[in-house]
């Protein structure tokens, strides 16, 4: 995951397809938000930022492990945001930092860490 997106990726063992997730905030969005003001920009990303880790989080929320990874902050900002919530406590949310990959890379990365689980 990063700021931009988040590439959901269930492991084999669940019946489960890969979906994304992605952050609204357009570049025309930081283009208007300059022109009104600092401030309103920073409101703006934060405010979409914001949605798209809700987004991200109505999903985890369904398992019981879940592994965040990418070569941005993003993820552990998620993770802040997930040990915050209760609804969150039975669930084992771990973070890595990870180069940025290709699809397949993504794929074997997860299956390779759970298999050792």
């Amino acid at each position: 995951m990063d700021y931009s997106e988040a590439h959901l990726i269930a492991d084999e063992r669940q019946d489960s397809e890969a979906a994304f997730i992605f952050n609204t905030f357009k570049h025309e969005n930081m283009e208007y938000a300059v022109i009104k003001g600092e401030e309103l920009m920073y409101q703006k990303i934060q405010q979409h930022l914001a949605a798209y880790y809700k987004k991200i989080c109505d999903v985890i929320i369904l398992y019981k492990e879940v592994l965040l990874f990418g070569p941005t902050d993003a993820k552990t900002e998620l993770l802040n945001i997930v040990n915050a919530d209760l609804r969150f406590e039975n669930i084992k949310v771990e973070i890595q930092t990870s180069d940025k990959m290709t699809e397949i890379q993504k794929q074997t990365f997860v299956q390779s860490l759970f298999a050792l689980q």
